[in-house]
């Protein structure tokens, strides 16, 4: 029997090409379109039955043709599936994120920003600069405060542990409005506003999905604490940015940690604020770089390449995405 076709259409490194075929070898014959030419790519494409990807029109350009129909699995190396172009993609491919991949880095990055705000690290330091000794300014005990964490899959749940370490309990938000993770209180959407009331840390964790984009707007950050920390680690078109900055320059208590822009090199070519965010001493800001860590790429690959085999073993398939959610 002949074994299916697997072709890894982004650039691995070699050690991530030594990962993917470690978990596959066995399963399937495995191609990296990066070793190949330009001919022998579309060959291979059209031979695939499952193809792990990361931004799959940059990789596999044509996909207005029939070049895809044969592929019956399309396996995401990122977490986030909104980058996909469904209405080109064959009705019958199964797809499938990385969700959960990085979750332990991006928890970290999570709980940096929110110790950095909280215990006004970069206000300090940059006083310091300047000369000025400000050691009368208190800043924020976070044991026993209450944090609200959109978005309870990997990341939410990976930075529920570490947060319940430091002595806060957990509010959360998920589809399902359940979880083996522990937690005061789960719920979903529907249940944003009793949680935006009632916290003072925000962990924004959901997918960007037609249900969540623009979900926090003048309302719904009306409805949160003047002295919250609000904390975005996964899109920046979940927040309305005019609203966001809004919010932020009236409310000089309020502290907010963007590691997710509305407008990033990646996917648009640059970066770009709307409006100064940075310019404020209580944003905090970082590059969407809260997943780079030296082991990301590997520990995604590896994670990629055990679902597609249990794809390919007929097992339950993790971090399905569901169509009707983007287009």
């Amino acid at each position: 029997m002949e074994r299916p076709h697997v072709v890894v259409t982004y650039p691995a490194s070699p050690e991530e090409k030594a990962v993917v075929q470690e978990v596959l070898g066995d399963e399937a014959t495995v191609e990296f379109l990066s070793d190949l030419g330009p001919a022998e790519q579309a060959a291979a494409v059209q031979r695939a039955a499952v193809l792990l990807a990361l931004h799959l029109t940059r990789e596999v350009p044509d996909l207005g043709d029939r070049s895809l129909e044969q592929v019956r699995f399309l396996q995401l190396l990122s977490a986030g599936a909104d980058h996909l172009p469904f209405a080109e993609l064959p009705p019958q491919m199964v797809i499938a994120s990385n969700a959960g991949a990085y979750s332990v880095p991006m928890a970290e990055h999570v709980l940096g920003m929110i110790l950095a705000l909280a215990k006004r690290l970069c206000v300090e330091n940059q006083k310091l600069r300047h000369g000025e000794f400000d050691h009368t300014t208190p800043n924020r005990l976070l044991r026993d405060m209450t944090a609200g964490i959109l978005g309870f899959g990997g990341i939410g749940r990976a930075t529920a542990r570490l947060l319940r370490a430091l002595g806060l309990r957990i509010m959360a938000l998920n589809t399902s409005g359940t979880s083996t993770e522990p937690a005061n209180f789960v719920g979903t959407l529907q249940d944003l506003e009793q949680v935006l009331r009632a916290v003072g840390v925000v962990g924004v964790a959901l997918p960007l999905t037609r249900a969540t984009r623009g979900l926090l707007g003048k309302e719904q950050l009306d409805w949160m604490k003047p002295q919250a920390i609000l904390i975005n680690v996964s899109r920046g078109a979940l927040l309305q940015e005019d609203a966001l900055y809004a919010h932020v320059r009236s409310h000089p208590d309020f502290l907010l940690g963007i590691d997710a822009w509305w407008t990033e090199p990646h996917g648009k070519g640059s970066f770009r604020m709307e409006y100064p965010f940075l310019d404020l001493p209580n944003v905090l800001g970082s590059p969407h770089n809260s997943a780079l860590v030296c082991e990301t790429p590997r520990i995604a690959a590896r994670q990629a390449a055990e679902n597609i085999r249990r794809y390919l073993r007929g097992n339950h398939v993790t971090g399905l995405v569901r169509r009707e959610n983007y287009v």
